[in-house]
Formats: C-alpha cells, structure tokens, sequence
C-alpha cells in the first residue's frame, strides 16, 4: 500500500506519519518510510539523533544511479540522462518491490530500529545553501516520484510518505501515486484550506483524501472539523503525552501510547488496507503517462533534447503481470 500524509505547514503530519510507521512496525510488516518534506524531519521523529540524521544518504544525490538501475533494458529510453521525474516504466524496465534487495534500497535506504520492528528509511536530503537560485524543492521529490513510478507493492507491503507542506504536492502528478493520502489538519480555517485546496485538485484523479484532525482539544473542534470537510473527517487525535516526550528525545516504549491514539492509528490502517480492493492498474498506469507527457511538453523535451513522448510504452500496465528483468 502507498500512503501519504500531507497538510501544512505545523499541522503535525510529520508525527502523525512517524507514529503511523511505528504502528505498521510493531505488526513486523515491511514498511518503507520516506521523507518528502522540505524540512526533513521524519528521521528525528522516528528517534534518530542529530548526526544519524544528517548522516542519512540523500535520494536526490543518488538521482543518476536511480535512473540508471530502474532504466534496465527498456529499449525506449536511450540513457539515464533523458530520464525525467514522471518518466513510466516500460517492457525491460526494472521494478522496485518493497521487501527486496535492490541497489537503490543499498544506496538510499537506512534501516531504522524501532520498539516493534525494523523499517526501511529513505529521504530525499534537504534543501541546501547551494540550491538556492539554482533549483527547486521539486528536483529532490522528483527522484521519489520515478521509483513510485517503478513500485510493485502487494497486500500487506506498505510506502509510508511524509509530503511536502501545503499544496506544493501538485507540483508533478505524484500526489496520484497513492492508494490513500491522509490529510492532517487542525480544527481551524487554517487548518482546513489546504484540504478544499486538495479536494479540488485531486477531484478529477480518483485519489481517496481522508482527513485526520489534529490538535483536538474537544467536542466544539471534533464538530468544527466534521462541518468543515463531513465524511472525509476519519479519525481526530489530541494531546499526547508519549508524543510530547518523543519530542523531547525521550520516548517511552511505543506500547506505552495512549489507547485513544492507538484506535487511531489502527483506524488509518484499516483505512489504507481497504483501499486494495479500489486498485485500477490501467487508470494508475493512464494517470502517470498522462502527467508525462504533461511535464514532457512544459519542460522535460527542452531540456532532455529528445521527445520524451516516445518513452511511453502503450502496451505496459504497471501491477498488470508483466515481469521485469532481473
């Protein structure tokens, strides 16, 4: 399952995403965590210290060999380098599955010990002095966008992801890559424009949006939230103290979380797992070809020299029983 959480800036998607992993861990499932966000947090939240943070391998420094691994033997693709960010597998590409051993996992991933499990821990590197001027925050998800693009994952198999703040994941059409986005949200306006920004985009893509309220100090938030977004509204969570002392470096034992916020996590879980049955391969595999050649016409030809429309492989369906090369 490939899960998102979004949500602003401050809305505490990051914990929630980070206890969310925790969650499906101490179930001993395979879990691949991803940080998208700017801000790159999500390692710290999982009890990772400073310097094991900073010390994690960055997706967007691995870009050139991504490409090259996940290009295989596709016969469309003439090099790495005309690989974009949307750019589709094809017949000879190569997949990436959850629990394998590949060398993108080998360079770009970290397992990560938790109290229930290990976990898979992949980030895209933050937003640096030298980018400034020279780039966009984009260029760095863009390297998570091509291996969702090359993900096979199954029942029971999870892609956890920390998104970027705000409405910053249309950017590309990587917010179509999810069975289910989470958007956390705080019981005020703020809190809930981001999610009318994100109904509205993603109304036309099939994407399932739930919302999880954030913050929740009483019923009058629990009603606030219910008017603002109705049966989108899944779970709310409030003040945590196991939260508060994972914030300070010292978390207790994560059986020790309140039950409340327990049923949370287990509401989410059971939410994502329904969404199995939804999985429409050709509308997925319709849905990446279309942003392609979306991004191929804005920028991607100019700057790769060639028509990047010829990458398209017609007669491929990601998930629809073609094998990829070993």
């Amino acid at each position: 399952m490939k899960i998102a959480f979004v949500g602003k800036g401050g809305s505490g998607k990051t914990t929630l995403s980070s206890l969310f992993v925790r969650h499906l861990a101490a179930t001993k499932v395979p879990v691949v965590a991803v940080d998208a966000d700017i801000n790159q947090h999500l390692g710290a939240a999982l009890g990772l210290d400073e310097a094991e943070a900073a010390a994690l391998p960055a997706m967007g420094d691995r870009l050139p060999l991504i490409k090259e691994y996940l290009r295989g033997s596709n016969p469309r693709i003439a090099s790495a380098e005309t690989m974009i960010k949307t750019t589709p597998p094809g017949e000879g590409s190569r997949l990436l599955r959850v629990g394998e051993d590949n060398p993108v996992y080998d360079a770009c991933a970290r397992p990560v010990e938790l109290d229930g499990g290990t976990v898979r821990l992949m980030v895209t590197g933050p937003f640096t002095d030298a980018d400034l001027g020279v780039a966009c925050y984009h260029s760095k998800t863009g390297a998570v966008e091509l291996c969702l693009n090359h993900l096979v994952d199954g029942r029971g198999e999870y892609v956890v992801v920390d998104m970027t703040a705000g409405s910053d994941s249309f950017a590309s059409g990587m917010f179509t890559r999810f069975d289910i986005t989470f958007l956390v949200a705080e019981p005020t306006r703020k809190g809930v424009s981001v999610y009318r920004q994100y109904k509205e985009y993603a109304r036309d893509f099939g994407v399932v949006l739930k919302v999880v309220g954030n913050k929740v100090q009483g019923q009058d938030d629990v009603d606030f939230l219910r008017a603002e977004v109705g049966d989108d509204l899944l779970v709310t969570v409030g003040h945590s103290d196991w939260v508060r002392a994972m914030e300070k470096g010292r978390p207790p034992r994560f059986e020790l979380l309140e039950d409340a916020n327990n049923s949370a996590l287990r509401a989410l879980r059971i939410a994502a797992d329904a969404t199995y049955e939804l999985r429409d391969a050709e509308r997925y595999m319709s849905q990446m070809v279309h942003f392609h050649l979306k991004n191929a016409d804005a920028w991607g030809n100019a700057r790769a020299g060639v028509d990047l429309a010829a990458q398209v492989d017609p007669g491929f369906v990601l998930g629809g029983g073609v094998t990829a090369p070993v």
